[in-house]
């Protein structure tokens, strides 16, 4: 297996209205979460919620998995299917686990209580800086009546304004895959890219917000090396990639082990592309297609 190869990605999305990952209200606003770069606020969505999605994702292909969301409980939940397995379950083959339950490592002495994640990932992190917009809305008044004067239900005493944050903007996130980690399950690995390809319903809001985090472009190293070696968050506000010049240098990053898909490969330049196909590169004009297309790459 030692001819396996690590891939590093990172992943644009489409630009559209979003309120997701949303942290504490404040009274009656929505507040998104965000962070400071080069002294301007742009919001982010946690890798864990898109990892959370995956997992619907993956369920949803018909893959094994141990863990689901509870939507219907009073607070953020989760249900078992049995002792975290990464023999049995595709999750806990992805994305670790940490049992904390005493007893149940106990009960279950033969299986490990503890595993790290195969897929790593960081903050899906907004392309162009937040601009205090925010929506208002408000909820209407629980006003029926019936013959008694009584309403048969009643939801609030009183209507209220609900103020929301919104962002329009991209996001782009990195990811990799250890050659050494996914070759121990192939399947399942090539099934978690698949699940990359079509990640949606990330970071709550669903019934409100309709926002894909499935990519618009990607660039993609498949390589025996353990660092993606360019800039991660590479992507600007237009959807460039400016490490791409790297690649057209004699003695930087090798063509030979990149794959550019999506919008950004459509666009490019005809002669530029023909001369980076000539030197190795790979190009899809599907971003979709590209992500799935680099399991075969990297595992075979």
């Amino acid at each position: 297996m030692s001819n396996l190869k690590n891939i590093f990605a990172t992943v644009l999305t489409y630009a559209a209205p979003s309120s997701n990952y949303r942290g504490e209200s404040e009274e009656n606003r929505t507040v998104l979460q965000k962070i400071t770069k080069q002294g301007a606020e742009y919001t982010v969505i946690s890798p864990e919620s898109m990892r959370n999605a995956l997992r619907e994702v993956l369920e949803a292909k018909g893959v094994p998995c141990n863990r689901r969301r509870l939507h219907n409980e009073e607070q953020l939940a989760v249900e078992f299917k049995s002792f975290p397995d990464a023999s049995k379950y595709a999750d806990d083959f992805l994305f670790g686990f940490m049992v904390a339950d005493k007893d149940a490592i106990k009960k279950n002495a033969k299986l490990p209580a503890k595993r790290d994640s195969v897929l790593r990932m960081n903050l899906a992190l907004a392309t162009t800086p937040y601009r205090f917009d925010a929506t208002f809305h408000q909820s209407p008044l629980s006003a029926t009546e019936d013959k008694n004067g009584t309403p048969p239900f009643k939801n609030a005493s009183t209507s209220a304004l609900i103020h929301r944050e919104i962002a329009h903007t991209a996001y782009q996130f990195p990811f990799a895959l250890a050659g050494a980690d996914c070759s121990k399950n192939i399947a399942w690995s090539k099934a978690l890219l698949a699940s990359i390809a079509e990640l949606s319903n990330v970071a709550g809001g669903h019934a409100r917000s309709y926002f894909e985090m499935s990519p618009k472009s990607v660039v993609a190293r498949v390589s025996t090396k353990l660092v993606a070696g360019f800039d991660t968050y590479g992507f600007n506000d237009k959807g460039e990639f400016a490490e791409l010049t790297r690649l057209e240098a004699a003695d930087d990053l090798p063509p030979s082990e990149f794959y550019i898909g999506g919008e950004l490969a459509r666009t490019m330049e005809p002669s530029r592309r023909k001369a980076l196909e000539a030197r190795g590169a790979k190009f899809f004009d599907n971003a979709q297609t590209l992500i799935v297309a680099l399991g075969d790459a990297a595992w075979g």
